[in-house]
């Protein structure tokens, strides 16, 4: 029964951690005609350059292991671009104070917020068609990111990102 209590709470706690996406595509698109790729000719993902090549390299990786090769004649350009925010971490102490009598009670309670803000990045790539200069499918994806990461994460970061986003292509129809 134990284990089975701490496989929950381990899950509870991965789901929080991994990065969400949201998948939108154009359906009378065939996807299977699609081989080759390059980066957007004005690709610049709002990331720090050091960011920026790990997110490339990751894309890059993950894409030539859905079958695309980089070509100068490519039949999609891939484009990604960055959205940092800020949440809330939702970790606070209640304080509370209260008293009564009879059959009359008072009560005023909060919550203290503890911690600092969750830093999120929200990335969104875009597969356009070229030839018709179309965007034909898309991926959302929102992750927690730690900034201070050292370089290995941050680039372990980028390809849970990357993988969550190319998951859900070519779409099922």
């Amino acid at each position: 029964m134990r284990l089975i209590k701490y496989s929950f709470l381990l899950l509870f706690i991965a789901a929080c951690n991994s990065p969400q996406a949201v998948y939108d595509y154009d359906q009378k698109v065939n996807f299977g005609q699609y081989s080759t790729y390059s980066l957007f000719p004005d690709y610049r993902p709002g990331l720090s350059q050091l960011d920026e090549s790990r997110l490339t390299e990751s894309l890059k990786t993950a894409m030539q292991e859905k079958g695309f090769t980089i070509s100068e004649d490519p039949g999609i350009y891939v484009n990604v671009y960055t959205q940092q925010y800020e949440q809330d971490n939702r970790s606070r102490v209640g304080v509370g104070l209260g008293g009564g009598g009879g059959n009359v009670g008072v009560g005023v309670s909060g919550g203290i917020p503890i911690g600092q803000m969750d830093t999120y990045l929200k990335l969104t790539f875009d597969f356009i068609d070229v030839e018709n200069d179309m965007l034909v499918w898309q991926a959302v994806v929102e992750s927690p990111f730690n900034f201070d990461a050292d370089p290995q994460q941050r680039k372990e970061r980028f390809d849970k990102i990357v993988a969550k986003a190319l998951e859900g292509y070519p779409p099922k129809k």
